[in-house]
Order: C-alpha cells, then structure tokens, then sequence
C-alpha cells in the first residue's frame, strides 16, 4: 500500500472515529471540561479499573479535594482514607506526591507537554499523552488495554501482546493514526469503542462497529481471538496471621510500609508466615510491637480469603488481650491505639475492613453474652463458667 493510500486510510479511520464518539460517547463527569485536574484525577484512578467501579469513587474525591492545591495541602491519610477500596495505593501516594510537585513547581499549572507530564510522580506515557491531548490538545496518541484490542483486531495482528516488541508496534500504529486536530477527542473515541464495542472475547459487538469495513480480523473470523496474551503468572497462596490486641476497649494498630502491598495504610498487625497459622506465631508478632506478655485466644474470631491480581491471601485473625496499654511506651507514629470506630474511619484495605467488622461482630455478641449472663445472675440462673469455650471462628466468604 503505496503512502497516499495509507494516508487516506488513517483519515477514513479517523472521521469515521470521530462521528461515531460525537454520537454515541458516554457522558462522564471527567469528560464535562478540559481541566487538567479532572482528566488527570480520572486517569489515574481508570488504571486497572473499570468505569463503574471508579464513577463514586471520583466523585467523592473530587468534592472532598476540588483543586490540586487542595490536595496537595491535605494528609496523606486523608487521601488514602477516600482511596480505600479502589486498590493499587501506589496510584494515591503518587497522585500526593504530584499535586504538592505541581503546587510548588509549577505554581499549581499542570505542564502542558508530553515530556514535563511524564516527569512528575505517577505519570507515565499513557497518562501523559491523554492529558496533553485532551486538555491541551497536543498530538499524542494513546496506547491502554482497550485500545490494545482495537488495534489488533483492526490490524489482525496476532502477536502477544505481553511482549514489549508488540507493544513498541502497537505504539508505532496510534502514533501514526493519531490526528492533528481534535486528536484528545480521537484518543477519548478509541478508548471508548474499545470499552462499549470492541469488547472482549465473543462479547463483541462486530454487527453496530463503525470501523467494521476496514476491521481486519472481521474479515479474517478472528476478532474473538485477538488480542492474543501469554498466560498470567501462577497465583501465589500465602498465609497471614492477624493479632488484634486489646487493651481498655482500645486496639493496637500500626501503619504499614509506604512501599509493598497496601503501603501507607492502617491494619491490625499482620505478618506472613510459613505454614499454618499459630498462637505462637501471633505471640511473636506482639513481642515484635512491644507487647511482650499478653493472652492470645486458642480460637481465630476470623478467617478470610483476599483475591488480588497474583496472590491469594488466607488471614487468620486472633484475639490478644492486656491489662492496660503497656505497649504504650513503645509507641511511634506508625502505631496507636484507637477503638474499632476510630479504626474504620482511618484508611485500611478492604481486606482490613472485613477483618475489622468481623472483630466487631464477636465484640458486640461478647458485650450481649456478658448482659445476659449478668441479668441471669442476679435472677439466679446458671451463667456459664469462664472456662467454656467460645463459639466458633467467624468465617468470611
């Protein structure tokens, strides 16, 4: 195909591209301005996560924190709170460390270039290019996981995707088709379309694409085949021990590692461990906090399954209980007591959460058994001795 011809084709795909997002684009709340803040904001949260999932999540961190001096004024734990649940807490620690960069490198202007994008924290080629283009309308093409399956099933290109040569490819062909003009709009139009039409697998819908005529893999019957991908690594299976210690209705928390898995948020101290969960391995981890003598309970209050994108996560939650906060001279910043109430409005992972609700679910049926028990005392009823055994673990599903 001679230059001339392939210059037509780009500018078919496009105008065809373009009518299409005109009509049929969805109406999302980031899509409302051109503002750098907003676009930038969305972005970050749509990395590995859907549309839906995000939408509430958006909207309540942008009416908690409308301007970037807003936040980056704010507390970390202020945007890890508001974060929680969304995943990927890395995306929230940098969208930090870049609105306080942005705030006092750039006088709160977001840069309006590709490459001064791409160096504050966070940001990288894609991200860069979507906000150049559509706030700024600089030619950058876009290069994400729906535009990923539109490139290969328009260009029937059956290599893997996982590997960096393919990618680098796929690069080159939205550089090449990207417009001049209206190119944020065009990058926004192929997102969508790979979102809403060139979905996954069968679930495609072939028969209302309005690049259908050019679609090579249409032609070739193998759009539910492509994109095609290497296989995920194995999933991993590890074991947590959780150790909720108690003292005076108040419970030992810490703050874990800004870096690794969950960093930056709030948890009852966990560790990993090897092996099955133990009463010894609990009583470690207390010792490792400064709580050297302590009663842990024989039987977990919990145990959980947490699925993430590599590893499965089995926790194994255990009471601990003191007579007065004596681990309070060990204390840091990273570690406080606080009541489960407090707990539950500090940033934690969902995983945290449901372990945290779980304790507060035996907390309240102990509060309820103790009345009982004392209604039946003085009515002169049998109340059960403290030797017998509590019932049984809470499992979550």
């Amino acid at each position: 195909m001679n230059a001339a011809a392939v210059t037509k084709r780009q500018q078919t795909l496009q105008r065809k591209l373009l009518a299409w997002y005109d009509r049929n684009g969805r109406d999302l709340p980031w899509r409302r301005s051109k503002d750098p803040y907003a676009v930038w904001l969305s972005e970050i949260m749509l990395q590995q996560t859907q549309v839906a999932t995000v939408m509430p999540y958006y909207e309540r961190f942008v009416r908690r924190f409308p301007t970037v001096h807003v936040l980056a004024a704010a507390r970390i734990d202020a945007v890890l709170k508001l974060w929680a649940g969304l995943g990927y807490y890395s995306r929230a620690r940098n969208l930090h460390k870049a609105a306080a960069e942005i705030v006092r490198e750039h006088d709160g202007r977001f840069p309006d270039s590709v490459e001064a994008l791409r160096t504050l924290p966070g940001i990288g080629r894609y991200t860069a290019a979507a906000i150049a283009s559509i706030c700024f309308g600089r030619r950058a093409a876009v290069v994400d996981g729906n535009v990923i399956r539109v490139l290969t099933r328009l260009f029937n290109i059956s290599d893997d995707v996982r590997k960096p040569a393919t990618v680098n490819r796929l690069w080159g062909i939205a550089d090449s088709h990207a417009p001049a003009r209206r190119c944020g709009d065009y990058n926004q139009a192929i997102m969508e379309l790979g979102a809403t039409v060139c979905t996954p697998g069968a679930t495609a819908r072939c028969d209302i694409c309005p690049l259908q005529a050019q679609c090579a893999a249409r032609k070739a019957q193998t759009v539910a085949e492509l994109p095609r991908k290497s296989a995920k690594a194995v999933v991993r299976h590890e074991t947590h021990i959780v150790a909720a210690i108690c003292a005076d209705d108040r419970w030992l928390i810490r703050r874990r590692p800004s870096d690794g898995l969950w960093g930056g948020l709030w948890e009852l101290p966990s560790a990993q461990v090897s092996g099955a969960a133990t009463v010894e391995a609990v009583r470690r981890l207390a010792r490792s906090l400064g709580v050297p003598r302590c009663t842990v309970s024989t039987q977990p209050f919990c145990v959980s399954n947490h699925q993430l994108s590599h590893r499965l996560i089995r926790f194994t939650g255990y009471r601990c209980s003191l007579q007065g906060t004596e681990a309070a001279d060990s204390m840091n910043a990273d570690l406080r007591w606080v009541t489960l109430a407090q707990f539950s409005k500090l940033g934690i992972s969902q995983a945290m959460r449901r372990i945290a609700e779980a304790l507060g679910a035996g907390e309240s049926n102990d509060r309820g058994t103790r009345s009982i028990s004392r209604r039946q005392s003085r009515h002169g009823k049998p109340v059960r001795s403290a030797g017998t055994p509590r019932a049984a673990s809470r499992r979550i599903a």
